[in-house]
């Protein structure tokens, strides 16, 4: 089969797959090499080192699969009404902070860990691709979005995610690295123009200008990355978010293309009120979350973001449940329940 013939091939079984994009690339060092080596340099990855211990492979394809050629990027929609996943019912789009409502990341909301999803379908795309081949759902040493946008999947906004413009701001992506070369497609140009919604829109201003993000003050960093203690003067900006935040997604104008997703195991499901998760134990917790993306942040660290959501709620219906925590085998679930229970004690 010729290249032409052979990209077209494996495009058709990408949807046929359910992938929603598609769209390959050349194996050539990213664009935005230099950018991310100045982040890392600049210490604002924070304490994801796994950032910083490949950062060799991310600038050389040819290190993480020999020979390789071609990258296959795919992209899938993963939007879902209604706009928050709460404790016990659904959100309006505007923020909830001061009712005691906590949020989860849309990614998260639902039944099954994408990475797992994702990772079933690359897998039975490399094995109709054949050949020599390596493929990654969030996890390889490659500068995913840097690729996406080469391949024309989408380009990457100011908020540093990347924007479709069929599919808005609501994709997981997923590659295949492969040593067949295939023809490239058309590098995706930036749409933001003026655009500064999402710098306007995030919480902590942790988007420092167009296209720099700073993690260490990224709330979906402090609830997920960050394994110890929320910095004291950060838990208020927090508000009401148990995982993750989406406040700079939200707010993009491309998402007035943002369609319902068909996969039933990224639909939300319900949550209980956030006081109950502080009387769970360690298997309460697995067997609830277990196969979801708030499995990997562990019952201390989930129970660290709830105490803080508490706090930021203003219910003092609250506090009972925080004094228990106060007691925790764990503590840090201790040290931010005694956080909460005083900052509600305090308020009027």
């Amino acid at each position: 089969m010729n290249p032409s013939s052979a990209s077209t091939a494996i495009k058709q079984q990408a949807r046929a797959l359910g992938f929603d994009l598609v769209g390959i690339t050349t194996a050539a060092p990213p664009t935005h090499l230099p950018a991310f080596a100045e982040w890392l340099a600049t210490g604002q990855h924070g304490e994801m080192h796994y950032l910083q211990r490949r950062a060799a492979d991310r600038a050389d394809l040819q290190r993480v699969l020999p020979g390789v050629k071609s990258v296959i990027v795919v992209g899938m929609n993963y939007f879902s009404d209604p706009p928050h996943l709460s404790c016990g019912h659904p959100l309006p789009a505007a923020r909830g902070e001061g009712r005691g409502e906590g949020k989860v990341a849309r990614y998260a909301q639902g039944s099954r860990d994408y990475h797992d999803i994702i990772g079933d379908k690359l897998r039975q795309l490399a094995e109709f691709i054949g050949g020599e081949t390596k493929w990654y759902v969030d996890t390889g040493p490659i500068l995913e979005r840097d690729l996406a946008q080469r391949a024309g999947i989408g380009f990457i906004g100011k908020h540093t995610n990347l924007i479709s413009r069929q599919l808005g701001n609501w994709l997981f992506l997923g590659e295949i690295l492969t040593t067949l070369e295939l023809p490239a497609d058309t590098l995706e140009r930036e749409y933001c123009g003026t655009c500064t919604r999402c710098i306007t829109a995030c919480p902590t201003r942790a988007i420092t200008a167009p296209y720099r993000l700073d993690a260490r003050l990224c709330i979906s960093y402090l609830t997920i990355e960050l394994k110890g203690s929320i910095p004291v003067e950060l838990r208020p900006l927090i508000g009401d978010r148990v995982f993750g935040c989406d406040d700079c997604l939200e707010v993009c104008p491309w998402n007035r293309f943002a369609r319902q997703s068909p996969v039933k195991e990224f639909q939300r499901r319900p949550l209980p009120p956030l006081p109950e998760f502080l009387a769970w134990t360690e298997q309460q917790f697995r067997d609830f979350f277990r196969g979801t993306p708030i499995y990997r942040l562990k019952r201390r660290g989930f129970l660290r973001n709830v105490c803080v959501a508490l706090g930021n709620g203003g219910d003092k219906t609250a506090l009972p449940a925080l004094e228990r925590a106060k007691q925790d085998p764990e503590p840090l679930v201790r040290e931010h329940a005694d956080w909460a229970a005083r900052r509600l004690t305090s308020s009027s």
